[in-house]
């Protein structure tokens, strides 16, 4: 008979699920704000647009709508998988529940080593931007002070995740806030500035900028639609928090879907505002010099913003911190999931009996965060530059595998509704299908040896990191199943299609269950 699982009430009135988390702390405002600050809007403007535009010029707007839709698509999966088994190990548990054991861990290994990945760029940028707000900004270019207050970044964020999610709710609400200030400033200083006659590069909006036909080639509309899909990644993280949120079955996917929409009204804002202030040319404060590719706010921030300029500096060290700390949240709580379920170490099912975190969980993703970004670093920076450029492989990965696992999970009612049809079947299908292809597409991209900062054994740096990083999670995962503990999951004796959606509280129970059924 399956266990049900228990819930308990906590000081305050929050009820605990059989994980131990706090359920019931987040809303749906709440779960929306961690959405949205884990793509870190201003900074994911900042290290895209400029290259989004010399791939396509003036059809930048387009390409960020078109790299939208398998996004929207598989947060359909999202919200459809969450509302039947809300189980915070998202992608884990509902590949493990749709294909079976491996499918899921590598489906888990994915949103972990992305996590991990990203959170060193993060810290990486933090730095750099804090320091070019003391000064002159020569601190900025010192790679000791920038590396040193990036760990500095990680380790702070950590604290706060450790110490709770409603915590880091009210933290990411200022966050947020500082950032869409920040952009609305921004959008509202360029309009002006066109309407006035400042903007010396103003150029009048065009329907061309939204013809998804005017891409004049199919290498610059790839490399734009990849580039674009990186912005859009990290909305899911809601849905990791979907057991310590009120509503678990409806709220985080509600959450995904609405961050999904507001992301795609601030990029493209954002970039048409951009683009009537300064154009698309290649010199100049134009959007297509390379020379401004890097960070185009900083080659606008002045033109726009005048002695408001810092404010965008500020919102970018934000976002960066932001996106940090709501970056932690997700991956731990993946990795708790796998360890109530013997797919990892038990000790990683640790949690924090007063603040009712996954502590160990998070502790190990703050400390291999650090760790990677300081090797990198050490080792050269260009490895870890190509390590940014190949996040995308990871995400691709598990957001078409999740997409999959709708489809297939679902499959015995997949034409019992119209809604069915579309949410369970032909949406998540396509959105899959688009990110199967993006993933290659990239792969092979990333596989030249001009494709990026690095190149390593004859081909593509960023090739072999990115691969490599998704090979490394097999190669750990065959280690793992080698250890008597992990017997129970790859047998499918601790996650089936059947179990139940949440775990007993106590782990004792949980175990004599377990092995209960395999004697």
């Amino acid at each position: 008979m399956p266990l049900t699982p228990a819930d308990h009430t906590l000081p305050g009135g929050s009820r605990r699920s059989g994980k131990g988390l706090a359920a019931g702390t987040l809303g749906l405002w709440g779960s929306v704000v961690i959405g949205l600050a884990s793509t870190a809007p201003v900074y994911s403007l900042v290290a895209t647009l400029g290259f989004v535009v010399l791939a396509v010029g003036a059809q930048a707007p387009i390409a960020f709508i078109v790299a939208f839709i398998p996004m929207l698509f598989v947060a359909f999966a999202y919200r459809e998988l969450n509302e039947a088994v809300p189980d915070c190990g998202t992608s884990f548990t509902w590949a493990t529940k749709a294909f079976g054991p491996w499918a899921g861990w590598m489906a888990g290994w994915g949103v972990a080593v992305a996590g991990i990945i990203v959170l060193a760029n993060l810290a990486q940028i933090g730095g750099i931007y804090l320091w070019l707000l003391v000064g002159d900004g020569s601190l900025a270019e010192d790679p000791l002070v920038v590396t040193a207050t990036g760990v500095v970044f990680i380790a702070l964020m950590t604290y706060v995740s450790y110490r709770g999610v409603e915590i880091g709710a009210r933290l990411q609400n200022i966050l947020l806030a500082v950032q869409y200030l920040a952009l609305a400033l921004f959008v509202v200083f360029a309009l002006v500035g066109v309407a006035n006659g400042t903007a010396e590069k103003a150029t009048a909006p065009s329907a061309d900028w939204f013809n998804p036909f005017a891409f004049e080639s199919v290498e610059g509309f790839t490399e734009a639609i990849l580039l674009a899909l990186f912005i859009y990644w990290g909305w899911d993280a809601c849905l990791a928090l979907n057991e310590e949120t009120k509503d678990a079955r409806r709220i985080p996917g509600r959450a995904a879907l609405i961050s999904t929409v507001l992301l795609l009204v601030t990029y493209v804002g954002v970039t048409v505002a951009a683009m009537m202030y300064a154009g698309v040319g290649e010199d100049g404060v134009g959007l297509g010099n390379e020379a401004n590719a890097d960070d185009v706010f900083l080659a606008l921030k002045d033109v726009v913003l005048g002695p408001w300029s810092w404010l965008l500096v500020i919102a970018v060290l934000v976002s960066a911190v932001s996106s940090t700390q709501t970056t932690i949240l997700p991956t731990a709580r993946g990795t708790l999931s796998m360890a109530v379920y013997r797919a990892l170490p038990e000790r990683f099912a640790t949690v924090h009996p007063g603040f009712r975190t996954p502590s160990f969980s998070t502790l190990v993703m703050g400390i291999a965060a650090i760790a990677y970004y300081i090797v990198m670093t050490i080792i050269s920076e260009n490895i870890l530059a190509d390590s940014i450029l190949s996040l995308g492989l990871a995400i691709a990965f598990y957001y078409a595998i999740t997409g999959y696992a709708c489809v297939w999970y679902f499959r015995r009612e997949l034409f019992d509704s119209r809604h069915n049809v579309v949410f369970r079947f032909l949406l998540p299908l396509l959105g899959a299908l688009m990110l199967t292809a993006a993933f290659f597409k990239s792969a092979i991209d990333m596989a030249d040896v001009d494709y990026g900062y690095s190149v390593l054994f004859g081909i593509g740096g960023t090739f072999v990191v990115g691969i490599g990083s998704l090979a490394l999670g097999l190669v750990l995962m065959l280690l793992w199943r080698t250890r008597p503990a992990s017997r129970p999951f790859f047998a499918g004796k601790t996650l089936t299609e059947d179990s139940p959606v949440l775990v007993p509280d106590s782990p004792d129970i949980y175990r004599r269950s377990i092995d209960g059924g395999l004697s």
